[in-house]
């Protein structure tokens, strides 16, 4: 009953299988082999336009050096308060572009349109003292399982059309938000006017799968250069590339989201049932909250699940009791219906 993230989980065995494949004789080193390009053309097939795509080896470098690339001096980029690159990446979003997170508050995990007008019109282009509005961030899905709708996205963009400011989309678990809106890939990132995506691949079921996708190439000239800086220019590249291929084969990507929000569904539904647990608030991805009484948490640790306790929100003291819990539940492509099983009999 491994709940604790879907980081926790191994490689699907058709990715894993792949990689092997790739391992023996030669191929051109630095993103120039016929597979690395295969990818890159894939990528291009499944957001129906030219892309620019850079692989990377973590989130955190491509959250930080998508960043990076429309920075600007004395730049500031927003995020919600709970976002990834706000609050678990070591401030290395601000050490590779130089510039400052600046949180923007909205309900559930998502900005507020009218709360990001506001914050940006305090840092105008020219505010020498204070820094200047640089770039946009959204999670999707959000950290707390919540996801952005097309029309909350479409909000979002319009207040940086405005203003003038890119919009990038943290996609850590990019495929689990697009399977829980069913839309295209497309229809959730440039259609609704995101500029950049980091598109994730490694809690679903990869090795160590992650890109930085440019939805306008010419933005991405400079980005050769920042990557290579960072020290994430594979000179091997085409074993990210390879995973990939795998990743891609047959929609797998797409079975492995579905199916990790699947056990998500079940996990939510019968927590909902349950005497002694409830959900702490509605989430579609595969993360789960939940607030659990303490005998609860210490059956199902004593019958080893994995969870994370999760700290309660500043805003929502009144959310959980003195003899209960407030705690996370990830699913993965690993996830089976026992597990789920296991951890609902564990409430009863």
């Amino acid at each position: 009953m491994f709940f604790a993230s879907d980081n926790w989980a191994g490689a699907h065995p058709n990715i894993a299988q792949r990689l092997f494949a790739e391992s023996g004789g030669f191929a051109a080193a630095y993103g120039t082999s016929d597979l690395d390009q295969k990818i890159e053309a894939k990528f291009a097939e499944i957001f129906e336009r030219d892309v620019a795509v850079f692989f990377v080896a973590t989130g955190t470098a491509a959250n930080s050096l998508a960043l990076a690339s429309v920075q600007k001096p004395g730049g500031i980029s927003f995020c919600h308060p709970e976002a990834h690159v706000a609050e678990d990446e070591c401030g290395a979003p601000d050490f590779f572009s130089g510039a400052r997170l600046a949180t923007v508050e909205g309900v559930l995990g998502k900005i507020d349109p009218k709360a990001l007008t506001t914050k940006v019109a305090r840092f105008p282009q020219d505010a020498l003292h204070h820094g200047r509005a640089a770039a946009v961030t959204i999670t999707q899905a959000t950290e707390i399982g919540t996801v952005y709708s097309p029309a909350e996205i479409d909000a979002i963009a319009a207040v940086c059309k405005a203003n003038g400011l890119p919009l990038h989309m943290d996609g850590a678990r990019f495929a689990n938000a697009l399977v829980a809106l069913g839309v295209s890939a497309a229809e959730m990132t440039w259609k609704r006017g995101v500029d950049i995506l980091s598109f994730g691949g490694t809690k679903n079921g990869c090795w160590c799968a992650e890109a930085i996708v440019f939805f306008n190439p010419d933005q991405a000239k400079e980005m050769h250069f920042i990557r290579k800086r960072a020290a994430q220019l594979f000179s091997k590249s085409r074993f990210i590339a390879a995973q990939f291929d795998g990743y891609f084969e047959g929609g797998l990507w797409l079975d492995l989201a579905r199916h990790s929000n699947r056990m998500a569904d079940r996990l939510r539904a019968g927590i909902e049932r349950a005497a002694a647990a409830r959900l702490a608030w509605p989430t579609a991805s595969n993360e789960v909250f939940a607030i659990i009484s303490k005998s609860a948490a210490k059956t199902a640790e004593d019958k080893g699940a994995k969870f994370y306790e999760w700290p309660i929100p500043e805003s929502q003291p009144e959310l959980v009791s003195g003899n209960e819990t407030l705690i996370r539940l990830v699913t993965s492509f690993a996830t089976t219906d026992d597990d789920v099983t296991g951890f609902l009999a564990c409430l009863a």
